[in-house]
C-alpha cells in the first residue's frame, strides 16, 4: 500500500499513519502496535498534531519528520530511568529520536510503554490518597 501526503486535516491516527511514505510507516506502525498490545484500552487520538496515546493521563506517542521519527515518552523522569539505554539516541528532554536505519528496538520501547502505566497509574492512586487524607481532615 502507498501511503502518501494528502491535504485532508487528520483527525485520526490512520489518517495520520496513511500521510506517511511507506519507509516512514512501518516502524510509526510497529511503536503503534507495540502500545495497542500493552495496552489494550488505551485511548488513541490526535493530539499536538501526532499520534498519542491516554492511560490516566497522558502515555506516550509518535511522529515522523522527513528524516526521522520520534517517540514521545513525555515523561523526563522515565526517559531518565533509560538513560543509559537511550544515550545513542538522539533525545529531548521527553523524546527519543530515531532513523529508519536506527531504530528504538522493540524490547526498549515495551519497557518505556510499561514504566508510563506505572507511573500514570501511581499518580492515580496518589490522588486518591491524597484526597482521601484531605477529606478526613476536613471531617474531624
Amino acid at each position: 500500500m502507498q501511503h502518501t501526503k494528502q491535504n485532508a486535516s487528520i483527525r485520526t491516527v490512520i489518517d495520520y499513519l496513511n500521510m506517511l511514505p511507506d519507509n516512514l510507516y512501518m516502524p510509526l506502525e510497529n511503536i503503534r502496535q507495540i502500545i495497542k498490545s500493552l495496552v489494550p484500552d488505551a485511548e488513541e487520538t490526535i493530539r499536538y498534531m501526532i499520534p498519542v496515546y491516554k492511560h490516566k493521563g497522558l502515555l506516550v506517542g509518535y511522529g515522523a519528520s522527513k528524516n526521522k521519527c520520534s517517540f514521545f515518552v513525555m515523561s523526563q523522569d522515565v526517559l531518565k530511568e533509560f538513560e543509559e539505554e537511550v544515550k545513542d539516541f538522539e533525545t529531548t528532554n521527553v523524546s527519543i529520536r530515531f532513523t529508519l536505519d536506527k531504530p528504538i528496538p522493540n524490547e526498549l520501547i515495551t519497557r518505556i510503554v510499561m514504566a508510563r502505566v506505572a507511573e500514570n497509574e501511581l499518580k492515580v492512586i496518589t490522588k486518591r490518597k491524597s484526597k482521601t487524607i484531605s477529606r478526613r481532615k476536613l471531617v474531624h
